[in-house]
């Protein structure tokens, strides 16, 4: 009988809990599993060896009489021949008790110093003192493990030479020298292994963490390139559009102002030309009645014809040098040169705000020392247009007073009307510094983006959107606020507050200062907007001041 009937294409071996699929071959119920398994989007199902396909999958059942009598076959001892990827090619560990065609060692054993398959290592699982014999995986290097000078098995460890021995070595070479059992220089060096594999581990994960932020800051990189752009081109699609408009504008005019000239001048000319037609008319009359031989003929008709009607003014007629519209011209030039004055001159603050751009810089360390925070202190001055209308600005724009009474601002899109409230004239990022003064029943220190609402409760009002931070300051009490969500802070009280932000890092900083500084809150996030400092003075007559500091 052909025993290679009752193997199993798939695994090359003799058939377990064998199935027959619908085009009649026969698999392992795991082997046939697994392959269709293998593709979880797999919707056909095919027969490994014919390729027929089906639909639906289809249920297997197990076939109890191939199974019965594949365990007759294995009975009787007839077992599946060698597959040909069971023997040891160039590349394997050969067993070194098969003779002819070697097959593929299943292990080796550092006892005997030999590799054996699956049926010679066999006595090993059998005999009791093969038992003991310590094997391992399949090993080309088993001769490394024989000592060259004394050949026998090395089984100690000279830690003074850092080199494994044989029981003999110590006798002679390595008499004297620090020996230890293989066994336990391994259960050393394992420690050690552990350890630095704990460390490679957690370096690992450190990476992991570092390649997911990175990854993170691409995603981040690439999304702000990409608005940033679209953003620029619609901008500049507008200049362009408004350009277009502005020479579409003048060109009209200049159309409309040409019509209007040309037809003044067209209406003068038919004048003039109907007056040279009446005056060659007449003169031909005088013509003929200056060859009238009769006297009294004359003398009849010369009265009639003598006078001349009224000649157009040709005084009004001031023909101007030929330059008529290149003053227009002169004027388009003129804008033309300041636009690329101004684009020249803004151009290179554009580029260098690019090139700004560096991720990976390294950010120095928040500063510790009110000098270090000094380094980094920049001027800053309020907005009008941004402030309430019962707000009053004073001390160069820098210091802000809660009226009773409305200032007479005008209207403004940036004003809030909502809140008594004011942004700063100045964007900031980068890293930056400043300090607020506040007097009264308190005040709210805060940083907001541009395109915070202006009007409303919470989409204005710092601290209670997205799009602002602020830390309160009440006469025993700090609270910070961001989207709404308020956080009470310890410190010592002080009526002066220091703000520290580094934009791109992302750090919001609000220490309060006296004769020291401490660090009431810090906020660690990603802003994707410039900033602008904000102030709130709680109720009538308190006031917030941005103090020049030095």
């Amino acid at each position: 009988m052909d025993q290679t009937k009752f193997c199993c294409s798939v695994c090359l071996d003799l058939l377990k809990d064998p199935v027959t699929i619908p085009c009649g071959h026969s698999y392992c119920m795991n082997c046939i599993k697994t392959h269709w398994d293998g593709d979880e989007n797999r919707k056909i199902y095919s027969c490994p060896q014919c390729r027929q396909t089906f639909t639906p999958r289809p249920v297997l059942v197990k076939s109890t009489v191939l199974a019965d009598l594949v365990e007759e076959l294995k009975k009787t001892g007839l077992q599946a021949p060698p597959a040909d990827h069971c023997y040891a090619g160039p590349e394997d560990v050969a067993c070194d008790v098969c003779t002819g065609r070697k097959m593929k060692a299943f292990r080796s054993c550092l006892v005997c110093l030999a590799s054996y398959c699956k049926e010679h290592l066999q006595p090993h699982y059998e005999a009791a003192p093969l038992k003991k014999h310590k094997r391992v995986d399949p090993s080309k290097k088993l001769q490394e493990n024989i000592c060259s000078r004394h050949d026998e098995v090395m089984k100690m460890f000279c830690r003074t030479d850092q080199q494994c021995i044989c029981y003999l070595c110590p006798v002679d070479e390595h008499k004297g020298h620090d020996t230890v059992s293989a066994a336990a220089e391994r259960t050393e060096r394992q420690r050690e292994l552990e350890v630095s594999r704990q460390n490679i581990q957690q370096r690992i994960q450190d990476r992991e963490k570092d390649v997911k932020l990175l990854q993170q800051e691409v995603e981040a990189i690439n999304q702000s390139a990409d608005q940033t752009v679209k953003h620029s081109e619609k901008i500049f699609t507008k200049l362009i559009h408004l350009i277009q408009k502005r020479s579409s504008d003048v060109k009209q005019q200049i159309k409309s102002q040409q019509e209007t000239e040309v037809s003044r001048v067209k209406e003068l000319q038919e004048k003039l030309e109907q007056e040279i037609t009446e005056l060659k008319r007449k003169d031909a009359e005088l013509k003929q009645l200056s060859h009238t031989e009769d006297h009294i003929q004359f003398l009849h008709n010369y009265p009639s014809l003598s006078a001349l009607s009224e000649s157009t003014d040709s005084s009004s007629i001031n023909i101007r040098p030929l330059s008529y519209f290149e003053d227009v011209t002169a004027a388009v030039s003129e804008v033309r040169d300041k636009l690329q004055d101004i684009l020249r001159a803004e151009w290179t603050n554009i580029s260098l705000t690019v090139t700004e751009v560096d991720v990976l810089l390294s950010d120095p360390p928040e500063p510790k020392t009110r000098a270090g925070f000094l380094k980094y202190s920049c001027e800053i001055t309020l907005n009008p247009n941004t402030a309430h209308k019962q707000l009053l600005l004073s001390e160069g724009n820098r210091k802000v007073t809660v009226m009773e009474n409305q200032q007479s601002y005008s209207d403004h899109p940036d004003r809030f009307t909502g809140i008594e409230q004011v942004l700063s004239r100045e964007s900031l990022t980068g890293r930056c510094y400043w300090e607020v003064e506040w007097r009264g029943r308190g005040a709210s220190v805060a940083v907001a983006y541009k395109n915070i609402s202006r009007n409303g409760d919470n989409e204005c009002l710092f601290g209670l959107n997205e799009k602002s931070w602020a830390l309160n300051c009440n006469n025993n009490s700090y609270t910070f606020c961001y989207n709404n969500i308020q956080t009470r802070v310890s410190g010592p009280h002080s009526s002066r507050v220091g703000v520290y932000l580094d934009h791109r890092a992302g750090i919001l900083s609000f220490y309060s200062v006296s004769e020291t500084m401490t660090l009431l809150h810090r906020v660690r996030t990603t802003f994707t907007q410039p900033l602008y400092a904000g102030l709130w003075p709680y109720f009538c007559e308190a006031t917030a001041e941005l103090i020049k500091v030095k």
